[in-house]
């Protein structure tokens, strides 16, 4: 499993977010991961197998893609989630949650 993974769920629909496209950006030095969401709303490739190292990450998610997929209009094309990395030892779980017009996030387990 990858060193940061994630998981959407697009709560309008009360399902996973299947085939979303992610990238994983380290701030300074670039693409670091890409990939799309499984059946279940996850991506656990994301890294590969990669050494996870300290520094600032950036998740870009194309939910605008995915909600045209399914026929609905959205606000947003792409959430970009931010965080940072003090302790490469750890595991990194971010999901996010999405509706048409809004989202959130959190650091998961």
């Amino acid at each position: 499993m990858s060193a940061i993974t994630t998981h959407i769920l697009d709560v309008s629909r009360g399902k996973p977010a299947a085939g979303v496209a992610v990238h994983l950006d380290k701030i300074g030095a670039g693409l670091v991961g890409e990939g799309h969401t499984d059946n279940d709303g996850r991506l656990r490739t994301l890294m590969g197998s990669k050494p996870l190292e300290p520094g600032t990450y950036r998740l870009t998610f194309a939910i605008g893609e995915y909600f045209r997929s399914t026929g609905t209009e959205t606000f947003y094309p792409t959430v970009e989630v931010v965080f940072e990395v003090r302790d490469a030892t750890q595991h990194y779980h971010v999901p996010l949650l999405v509706s048409p017009f809004g989202y959130s996030t959190y650091r998961g387990s």
